[in-house]
């Protein structure tokens, strides 16, 4: 009989984490922050021919450093001016049926410039273009506190976990235990890219951004 206790203790023992486990509500919660982009990132540069590869460099080379000048005499801090591109191909004629004739070479160097201030864009751009840009790929915008405005998401989303876990336990004649695990879905959208601008007169409109965290909050209930 005393065997029989023992081994029915250790049998109870051993099914309780589980049965602990199936004592669970699981919800979602989640949060947006809407804010408007405070920095934008540009990326401008510059396309010269020549008839030698030494001559479309030096071309080049003297055009973006115009460019770079105009650039930094604008307002821009030069650690926010990266090169970003540097290429230099050569330039065949196809067009007929012999063989392909080269016909020169063409540098293309562009850079990627962050700028802090952007009701200033258009004024960067104006001078970049007046002192020889004739290449712009697209324009985006970032929001620089990005991950401390995530962590204001993440903590109202917690809260609303929390909410709806109240609404079913009460629904449900349970009482709310602690928290089992926590787990984060998804990932934040990342910035969206705006079309390429030929001229700085296009009107920019940065608009808004929505940072959104969803979490899983798992939580042990009782009677």
């Amino acid at each position: 009989m005393r065997r029989i206790l023992i081994c029915t203790f250790l049998l109870a023992a051993a099914l309780s984490p589980a049965q602990a486990m199936d004592k669970l509500v699981t919800v979602s919660g989640e949060a947006t922050v809407a804010v408007a982009p405070d920095t934008a990132m540009i990326r401008i540069g510059v396309t010269s021919q020549g008839k030698s590869a030494r001559e479309a460099s030096d071309a080049n080379a003297q055009k973006m450093s115009a460019v770079l000048a105009a650039i930094k005499a604008s307002g821009v801090a030069g650690k926010d001016v990266q090169t970003s591109r540097l290429s230099l191909q050569p330039q065949y004629d196809t067009g007929k049926g012999g063989p392909a004739r080269l016909l020169g070479f063409q540098v293309t160097n562009q850079l990627t410039v962050r700028i802090h201030d952007i009701a200033s864009m258009p004024n960067v751009l104006d001078k970049a273009i007046a002192a020889g840009a004739n290449e712009m790929s697209g324009i985006e915008f970032i929001v620089s506190e990005q991950s401390k405005l995530l962590d204001q998401a993440r903590d109202e989303a917690i809260a609303d976990a929390h909410r709806k876990a109240e609404l079913y336990a009460k629904a449900a004649g349970v009482k709310l235990g602690p928290v089992v695990s926590i787990a984060e879905e998804g990932a934040p959208l990342p910035p969206r890219p705006v079309a390429a601008m030929r001229a700085a007169a296009v009107p920019i409109a940065p608009g808004e951004q929505t940072l959104r965290a969803v979490v899983a909050v798992s939580y042990e209930i009782g009677q």
